[in-house]
C-alpha cells in the first residue's frame, strides 16, 4: 500500500504541475495550503470511491464522461492561465495562490486521482472491507502530503533561477504544455 501511495503521489499529474509552479511564484506556506487542501481532496474521493460512488458511476450512464470532459476542461483553463502569464516576478499577490479550496476540488476533477483511487483501492482491498479502506487511506494521507510538498519545495528552489521574465516564461509555457499532453493522453487513452 505504501509502495503505491507514493508511486501515484509523487509521479508527475495535473496536481503535482500546480505544486510546482506555486512553489516557484509564492511562498512555500502558501504552496502547503494548496497541498493540504489537495491532499484532503484526494483522501475524500477514495473514501468516497472506496465506500461506493463506483456502483452509482456504473449505474448512471455517461457520468463517467462528464466527470472526464470536466477534469479535462478544469486543466485545459489551468494551461491557458499558465500561458498568459508574463513571468514577472512582483511581489506575489499572495491572494491569487491557489488555496486549500482549489486543491481539494481539483483532486476531484483530476482524472489521475480517480484513476489512482479505483485501481489502488482494487488492487489492495476485498470487497466492502471497510478497515482495509480506511487503513490505506491513514497511509495513503501522510504519503500523499509529503509527496506533494515535494513538488513546492522543488518550485522554491527553482525560484532562484526563474528571476528573469522569460525564463519563467519558458517554466510557465512547458508546464502548460505538459498539463496539455497530460489532456490528450486522457482523451486518447
Amino acid at each position: 500500500m505504501s509502495a503505491f501511495a507514493l508511486a501515484a503521489s509523487i509521479s508527475p499529474g495535473p496536481v503535482n504541475l500546480v505544486c510546482l509552479s506555486t512553489g516557484t511564484r509564492y511562498p512555500v506556506s502558501k504552496g502547503l495550503i494548496f497541498v493540504t487542501g489537495s491532499t484532503l481532496g484526494f483522501i475524500a474521493l477514495f473514501l468516497t470511491i472506496g465506500l461506493g460512488l463506483h456502483s452509482v458511476l456504473e449505474l448512471v450512464p455517461g457520468f463517467n464522461a462528464l466527470l472526464q470532459w470536466a477534469g479535462i476542461a478544469f486543466l485545459l483553463y489551468l494551461s491557458v492561465q499558465l500561458i498568459r502569464d508574463n513571468g514577472h516576478l512582483t511581489e506575489p499577490d499572495v491572494s491569487q495562490a491557489p488555496g486549500f479550496a482549489t486543491g481539494a476540488m481539483m483532486q476531484w476533477l483530476n482524472p489521475k486521482a480517480w484513476l489512482a483511487s479505483a485501481s489502488g483501492i482494487g488492487a489492495y482491498t476485498h470487497g466492502q472491507d471497510t478497515a482495509a479502506l480506511i487503513l490505506f487511506a491513514m497511509i495513503y494521507l501522510p504519503i500523499c502530503w509529503v509527496s506533494l510538498s515535494c513538488w513546492v519545495y522543488a518550485g522554491a528552489s527553482l525560484r532562484r533561477y526563474v528571476q528573469r521574465p522569460s525564463v519563467l516564461v519558458w517554466l510557465n509555457r512547458v508546464l502548460a504544455l505538459l498539463l496539455t499532453a497530460s489532456c490528450v493522453y486522457l482523451l486518447i487513452e
